[in-house]
Formats: structure tokens, C-alpha cells, sequence
């Protein structure tokens, strides 16, 4: 049976919550992680007009990227938006699950759609995390090195960049002394033993840590295993805000902005002051992105396309990179697209579509 809980583990596995930021409330919003699913309808905002529409279509998940609810709520009642859409999904069984930050913060979400929909090519995340990675030593005989290693590595362990079964192994000797009640892999009880022992260091993901530890714990021969886990604070590749990338061959600003305009849909862009210098390398970051404008600049890079950038803000390029403002709705679009994919590539058979309703809050006046 497929569950609630079964399509928020489908794009947890590539953002983990704790991923998220401090202030986010990415996660299940609304039902039980145990009910079962049948079709989900997948949408950037949870309005009460995506609700009907889930409801007209017989849908009992909801899938968002911006959270419905960001703080808490200390009554029900049909006097704002948000208590009449949770009124309204408990009423029609519906569950609504979102993720924000966390698929902000994945290598593979939000600003990596936007990128590849933008043409780059050569992605890495612009502001990689850290305090995310620990390094795992492992102690155990010569004999089950090999085997103990292999299960870590099947659980996550030991990525580093586009390189995996990653590890560090020094060759040493071990003692111990099994007590009364004990039943030792080797060695006498009470008796001093030494074995020659493998020490094995490899890197782990913090989200996949209990799982690498688990998996060693389960095919190590020693009834106590002697391991250590340290907090590392390096980048983590993987994960973190924005991403980069380049153009085989480079634009002009104003190709490079007729281009966004394009693929966003956008009726108008903002922009800061023209360069004059080809555009090669961008960075992109979907929604409120202009707080990594200096990390952008520290990468070199001719372009920086965001959303809801500040009027004073618009001065801080100082010509050294062109900003522009696309639209917060225009940049995150393509994560509906996104997660309809990943649902999908995990469960191919589950019923899953694209919200019809336009939930973009913002309207535009053209004047003709």
C-alpha cells in the first residue's frame, strides 16, 4: 500500500528535512503519515482554489513547495485563508505535504531545475552547507574488512564529489578482554586478547548516519563494535543555496535576458546595470535569493538571476556581475514540474498530476 508517508520519503531521499532552514516548516502539514494514497495533485501554494481542485479530482494528497502553514495556529475557524484550506483538507481526507528549504538546500531541487531549464550546463551549488558530513572510523578484524566496508559504503557512505566508495584504511593491532556473560568473536573470556585489525575512516551525509551505522553494526562479526563518529565542518557538495553554471557559448546581457524572460514567462524583468561583459557563468537561486549575491560575486560570475531583490540591493553588483530580479513565483515554477518527477520516478505507478489552479499572488499591469 502506498502511503502519505511513502511519497514524503520519495523527496525527503533527495532533501532531507534537516535540510531545512531554522525558520521553515517543510514537512506533512496536515493528516496522517499512515493513510493511504491514492493520487496527489502537486502545486507551488496550497490555495483554496488548489483544494477544490484536489477535491474535484479525487485527490487526497496534496504536494507543495511553499508551506501552508508557518507558524502555529491557535484556533480553526473561516477567518483566514489558511484555517479555511486546513478546515476544508480534514474535511475531504485531504493530506498536504511540503517541501521548501530542504528542496531549496538539494543539489538536485529547486535551483537546479532552474538552471537546466536556463541552458547551463557544468551545475555545482553556489553555497554549499556545512556541518553536514561527520567522518565514521570503524575498527574490525582483517578478515571482515572487506564486507563491513562494502555494507557502509551500500548505505551512503564514503561520496566525495562525483567519487564514491571513498575510505582511509591503516592496518593495526586491537586488544580486549571479554567479560563473564560475553560471547567474543575471538579471544578467551578473561583473557587479554590482540587481533590485527583494520581501521577504516570514510565520510557520511548526517541524514544518512544512523543508516551507515546500522548497516556496519549488522554484518560486523564483533558482538561490541568499537567506532567513533567526529563532526566535520567542510562543504558539502551536495546540498546547499543556489546553484552555478555556464554557457558553452556565452551571451550577451541582453541575449542572456531575453532568454530568462522566455523560459520564465516573465512580462518584465529587473535588472541592475548593464556590464558590457559577455555572459559565460551564472549563478541562479529560485525564490529570495539576493542574500548570496556576495558569494555569487566571489565566484566570478558575469549574471546572477533571482527573485524579490531590494531597491537598494540593485546597487551592490557595482558592475561587477549583472542582477536580475525574474520573479519569486517565475523562478520556483518549475519545482511543481520537479517534484511530479521524482514522485514519479520512485513510484511510476502512483496517480500524480499538476495543479491547474495559478497560485502566482503577484499580477502584472502592462501598460499598452
Amino acid at each position: 500500500m502506498i502511503t502519505v508517508k511513502s511519497i514524503l520519503d520519495c523527496i525527503t531521499e533527495i532533501a532531507p528535512l534537516s535540510w531545512q532552514e531554522s525558520y521553515d516548516n517543510a514537512g506533512l502539514q496536515v493528516g496522517d503519515l499512515k493513510a493511504e494514497a491514492k493520487k496527489a495533485l502537486i502545486c507551488l501554494d496550497v490555495t483554496e482554489a488548489v483544494v477544490d481542485e484536489a477535491v474535484a479530482k479525487s485527490c487526497d494528497v496534496i504536494v507543495s513547495h511553499h508551506p501552508l502553514i508557518f507558524k502555529g495556529l491557535k484556533h480553526i475557524t473561516p477567518n483566514t485563508f489558511v484555517e479555511r484550506i486546513v478546515t476544508k483538507a480534514i474535511k475531504h481526507g485531504i493530506a498536504i505535504i511540503s517541501m521548501h528549504t530542504n528542496l531549496d538546500n538539494s543539489y538536485l531541487g529547486v535551483s537546479h531545475i532552474l538552471a537546466q531549464k536556463l541552458g547551463l550546463s557544468n551545475l555545482r551549488v553556489l553555497d554549499p552547507l556545512q556541518g553536514k558530513l561527520f567522518k565514521l572510523v570503524m575498527f574490525c578484524p582483517v578478515s571482515a574488512a572487506d564486507r563491513v566496508r562494502e555494507a557502509m559504503f551500500q548505505a551512503g557512505a564514503g561520496c566525495i564529489g562525483n567519487y564514491d566508495s571513498c575510505s582511509f584504511n591503516a592496518l593495526g593491532e586491537g586488544t580486549f578482554k571479554a567479560g563473564d556473560g560475553c560471547h567474543p568473536y575471538v579471544g578467551e573470556i578473561g583473557q587479554l586478547h590482540y587481533e590485527k585489525e583494520v581501521r577504516v575512516e570514510t565520510i557520511v551525509p548526517e541524514h544518512l548516519l544512523n543508516g551507515v551505522v546500522s548497516a556496519m553494526k549488522k554484518v560486523h562479526p564483533y558482538e561490541e563494535v568499537a567506532y567513533d563518529v567526529y563532526p566535520l565542518n567542510n562543504d558539502y557538495p551536495m546540498a546547499g543555496a543556489g546553484m552555478m553554471g555556464s554557457y558553452e557559448t556565452p551571451l550577451s546581457e541582453t541575449e542572456f535576458l531575453q532568454r530568462a524572460a522566455e523560459v520564465l514567462g516573465s512580462p518584465c524583468l529587473r535588472h541592475s546595470a548593464l556590464t558590457g561583459k559577455p555572459v559565460k557563468s551564472v549563478a541562479v537561486c529560485g525564490g529570495s535569493g539576493a542574500f548570496l549575491l556576495p558569494c555569487a560575486k566571489r565566484n566570478g560570475v558575469e549574471a546572477f538571476l533571482t527573485a524579490d531583490i531590494k531597491y537598494h540591493d540593485f546597487f551592490e553588483p557595482d558592475g561587477a556581475l549583472l542582477m536580475v530580479d525574474a520573479g519569486h513565483f517565475e523562478t520556483e515554477q518549475f519545482t511543481k514540474e520537479l517534484i511530479l518527477d521524482i514522485i514519479l520516478k520512485k513510484i511510476p505507478t502512483f496517480a500524480a498530476e499538476i495543479a491547474e489552479a495559478n497560485t502566482n499572488s503577484v499580477h502584472y499591469f502592462v501598460k499598452h
